[in-house]
């Protein structure tokens, strides 16, 4: 129903800032609750950010304060604002979408990695 394509990761120093984007391209984007995820090695894959299709958002513990996901449903895109970045942070982030009639979508995934 909706193919993901992520985009903005990249290396950044620890208290550095990325801008990670998802391009949404299908019908009815308006009605998906979009979530940013992350996976980094030898771990699962865990909920970062989350925004409902009523524009409420929820946020992990560990980047609260420190990202912020958004959405422009005329474009049909989804950001993730992350801010005073950490080693912690380094995975690759994926792009979900999912609506309950008709599943769960995935992105390709973008690598962020924060390092000195």
């Amino acid at each position: 129903q909706v193919q993901l394509v992520e985009s903005g990761g990249g290396l950044v120093q620890p208290g550095g800032s990325l801008r990670l984007s998802c391009a949404a391209f299908g019908d009815r984007f308006t009605v998906y609750d979009m979530a940013w995820y992350r996976q980094a090695p030898g771990k699962q894959r865990e909920s970062v950010a989350s925004i409902a299709a009523s524009g409420s958002t929820n946020y992990a513990n560990s980047v609260k304060g420190r990202f912020t996901i958004s959405r422009d449903n005329a474009k049909k895109m989804v950001y993730l604002q992350m801010n005073s970045l950490k080693p912690e942070d380094t995975a690759k982030y994926y792009c979900n979408a999912h609506f309950s009639m008709w599943g769960a979508y995935w992105g390709q995934g973008t690598q962020v990695t924060v390092s000195s």
